[in-house]
């Protein structure tokens, strides 16, 4: 323990480990937004992890006396949150996404896309059927293909990241579903792993963070990987290259849905008479537009 930031010196109950910890967060100006958007939420996390606890909504939880050792543990994941800036999911190893818990590590980001959202609904009504193949892109730890896989239980997916390391998590992640009947991982850099193979629906998180938006970027996003984050000095690199390959990969009736957050603004600039939709979200998140196959091609020159 380090002497900037007092924890209680004895066991105590967990609610007022808590409040000392939503304090010393506060002090230590920590950045929430990988899974809790507050001090308090944070320490609940990182408290019920150290007493080998799930998440619950159970208030009696915090009238629990904690043992000399439970306190000494979860005080330690305290002290790391602070002095490291790891985002909580990486010390506990776990996010959530659409509803499902999977694992993560520093080698993949950290789930929070808006495609959540999507996945819920059932992408409606972004998609003229039910898909019966699915591509990922850009994967990391496997979260929007296989829980696309849980809505869609015909459908087959593939999911694929140039980072050998994130398709490690995401084999681990479909192990975890008993999906590998239907989910497969595969390593590649764009299509490269899936040469040759057509998709009902691609959907990717790709890097798309750019140079002045990642140079701002609070500690906790940069111990992400900054291969999944960056993507050149207008954060679009790899949009560019996905657009130019998306319709080979696609059926005739088939749909590319990409996530540009902040970007969205530089590609509407750089493709001014591509009709990109831009779905409005009711849970919050911005920036992920839709195209078809035939729009793909329509507009095939302007990706050149």
């Amino acid at each position: 323990m380090t002497d900037s930031y007092d924890w209680p010196a004895k066991p105590c109950a967990l609610r007022q480990l808590l409040s000392a910890a939503e304090g010393n967060f506060n002090r230590a100006a920590l950045y929430f937004g990988h899974g809790t958007d507050n001090a308090w939420d944070e320490a609940v996390l990182l408290a019920l992890h150290g007493l080998g606890l799930p998440w619950a909504d159970d208030a009696g939880i915090l009238e629990r006396r904690l043992s000399s050792e439970e306190l000494a543990n979860i005080v330690a994941l305290f002290e790391r949150r602070i002095s490291e800036r790891l985002p909580a999911a990486y010390l506990v190893g776990k996010a959530f996404f659409a509803g499902l818990e999977f694992r993560v590590t520093p080698e993949v980001l950290i789930p929070r896309s808006p495609i959540a959202e999507l996945i819920d609904n059932a992408y409606t009504p972004w998609l003229p059927r039910e898909p019966a193949r699915v591509l990922d892109l850009c994967t990391g730890c496997g979260c929007i293909g296989i829980a696309t896989a849980m809505i869609f239980p015909g459908a087959s997916v593939d999911l694929s990241d140039i980072s050998t390391a994130a398709v490690e998590v995401a084999e681990h992640n479909i192990r975890t579903f008993n999906l590998r009947h239907r989910v497969r991982a595969v390593t590649g850099d764009l299509f490269s792993a899936v040469s040759g193979e057509r998709y009902d629906l691609i959907v990717c998180n790709p890097p798309y963070v750019d140079s002045e938006d990642l140079a701002a970027m609070p500690a906790e996003y940069r111990a992400e990987p900054e291969l999944a984050l960056a993507s050149g000095n207008d954060g679009l690199d790899f949009c560019r290259r996905l657009l130019r390959e998306a319709r080979e990969h696609l059926t005739d009736q088939g749909s590319l849905i990409v996530e540009v957050g902040n970007s969205w603004e530089a590609l509407e600039k750089a493709y001014p008479r591509v009709p990109f939709l831009w779905i409005e979200f009711a849970r919050g998140g911005h920036g992920v537009f839709v195209l078809s196959a035939a729009e793909l091609e329509c507009h095939a020159d302007q990706f050149l």
